[in-house]
């Protein structure tokens, strides 16, 4: 039996906050505009790869288009 077949579905886990800032990062949106705590979810999601960030001074950053 092949790995493939043992699994089904590959999902990297996500606490509900961070499902529910996933959903509001359609659109790229800045850094700096979000309270602490969301940059700190941010940095998680970063280091999940499940967001992106495009920048270095003050960057942007988006949900990666695979997750959706």
């Amino acid at each position: 039996m092949k790995i493939n077949e043992l699994i089904e579905d590959f999902e990297i886990w996500t606490t509900n906050e961070e499902a529910e800032l996933l959903k509001k990062l359609s659109s790229p949106v800045l850094l700096s505009t979000l309270s602490e705590h969301d940059q700190f979810r941010v940095q998680s999601l970063i280091r999940k790869s499940l967001i992106t960030k495009i920048g270095q001074h003050d960057p942007f950053i988006v949900a990666n288009e695979k997750i959706k």
